[in-house]
């Protein structure tokens, strides 16, 4: 049964890498680099904002029929995907995937929960899970490389068909959810739609900043913020809400919810610019370009495989700081090296991210599902995967938006010799070789300006989080003291 659930790991971390290797090869083919944003953003929007209904939906109709119904909603949208004609037609089939992905990342999460409870052991099976995220990671990038520039980057969607189906079938089969407890109370179908419409028009709004005049974006925010706060109202009143307002007065849960929010936040920069820095900075192939990603499989790994050890010598909180310090270096090293900045430094940078990515996430996970009440462990864990994702989605935006910026003043300031349609071939190598030779090093130059402004938003993601997790090592020194002294007390009654 874990083994097919593992199974749903690997596909995520198969989508996510094979994206970032073809992104280039998409964007240059469809010519979409104005869009490229969208193409990140719309795959997390949909995971985000269809995480606490999968959550809400398994408490109903139960989690292995949430889970399958998950899985077709991702291979429909991986095999849309393949088949996308242009760049609209894509974003289409990523926002259905990323519906899909929403319930194969969080429903997983719920049932480890249920069938390992021991905190230590599930630590071992989140190890486990690390471990098939990081293979994902270590062949998509290599086997999307390989594709695209053999074959298609179209075909690099299609690997994910069978693997869903797959997953799917070993769950139809060895997962018995007769013991299952399923609630009988109405579903929030009002809270569900103001979330689903509030958050959509939020984010939407964010990515066409920079791109869409203020006359539509302005009506789009009011919109949403109307929605969410309507959604606010309504969900404390509701029978069985989509987010219990409770969890928000849990001092601890909302240092867990804020760290997920900024890690993952600047983590995304790192997944999705490292490869095109590789590509268009120092000009590799798509696979070479991939590659940039195996290092962190790998330390991924390790870094979620150290957390139980060192729980036996340092608390939570600190080894959260030890995942945070050496996320931080990652981009420390991109800031410091600048555009000289040479590959083997991309893969040094790649194994710090992936040690401090893995710890951060094993600690956070089991973390969260022991600070929330036993009750809320399902909701709470489907909401760290909100946060996350609402976090990436948003700083996808934020980040599209700093790369376009950055591109159109470049095209701007180069007088007419540079334009968007030549910064499109820029990161492909199959067709960097059309572009005038000389007018290359500039090109570059206007490239990593985006780049180097992201790392830099990117590195102040990081020291925030580092500033909170020192109220969180606040928080637990006063626990612990509590807890020694109910304990002396006890002893000397």
């Amino acid at each position: 049964m874990t083994l097919a659930l593992l199974l749903s790991n690997a596909m995520s971390g198969i989508d996510n890498t094979i994206i970032n290797t073809a992104l280039p090869a998409i964007i240059s083919d469809l010519h979409g680099i104005e869009l490229m944003g969208w193409i990140v953003a719309i795959f997390l929007l949909g995971t985000a904002v269809s995480t606490p209904l999968w959550s809400k939906l398994g408490e109903h109709v139960g989690n292995k029929q949430a889970y399958q119904l998950a899985a077709i909603f991702f291979v429909v949208g991986s095999l849309m995907q393949g088949m996308s004609p242009n760049i609209i037609f894509l974003i289409a089939s990523r926002a259905l995937a990323g519906i899909g992905n929403g319930g194969l990342i969080s429903l997983p999460y719920i049932i480890y929960a249920s069938l390992y409870k021991n905190a230590r052991k599930r630590m071992q099976v989140l190890g486990f899970v690390s471990a098939s995220y990081s293979m994902a990671t270590i062949i998509g990038p290599l086997v999307g490389g390989y594709i695209v520039d053999s074959f298609s980057w179209h075909w690099v969607f299609y690997i994910n068909v069978p693997i869903g189906l797959i997953s799917a079938l070993l769950v139809q089969i060895y997962y018995k959810s007769t013991k299952e407890v399923r609630k009988t109370s109405p579903v929030d179908y009002r809270g569900a739609t103001l979330m689903t419409i509030g958050l959509i028009g939020l984010l939407a709004a964010i990515e066409m900043i920079g791109t869409a005049s203020w006359n539509i974006v302005a009506p789009i925010l009011i919109v949403a913020f109307i929605c969410l706060a309507a959604m606010i109202y309504y969900e404390g009143k509701a029978e069985d809400p989509i987010i219990p307002s409770r969890l928000f007065k849990n001092r601890s849960l909302i240092i867990d919810f804020t760290l997920f929010a900024l890690i993952w936040g600047a983590f995304l920069g790192f997944l999705t610019y490292v490869p095109m820095w590789a590509q268009g900075i120092l000009g590799t192939t798509a696979l070479i370009g991939g590659a940039t990603q195996i290092p962190s499989s790998f330390t991924n790994f390790m870094g979620s495989g150290s957390v139980a050890p060192l729980r036996k010598f340092f608390t939570p909180q600190k080894v959260i700081t030890t995942g945070i310090i050496t996320l931080t270096v990652s981009f420390i090293l991109l800031l410091i090296m600048g555009i000289k900045t040479p590959y083997w430094i991309l893969l040094v940078a790649g194994m710090f991210e992936g040690f401090g990515n893995g710890m951060c996430f094993n600690e956070l996970q089991v973390k969260v599902q022991q600070d929330a009440n036993l009750d809320d462990i399902p909701v709470a864990t489907s909401f760290s995967f909100l946060i996350r994702m609402l976090s990436q989605t948003f700083m996808a935006s934020i980040f599209g938006i700093i790369m376009n910026h950055a591109l159109y003043q470049g095209v701007a300031e180069s007088g007419g010799t540079i334009t968007m349609k030549m910064m499109n071939k820029l990161s492909d190598a199959a067709n960097v070789t059309s572009l005038p030779t000389h007018l290359i090093p500039q090109m570059r130059i206007i490239l990593h300006n985006g780049l180097q402004n992201i790392t830099v938003i990117a590195l102040v993601l990081m020291l925030l989080s580092l500033s909170v997790n020192i109220w969180g090592l606040h928080l637990e020194k006063q626990k612990l003291l509590r807890r020694a002294a109910a304990t002396n007390k006890q002893l000397d009654s």
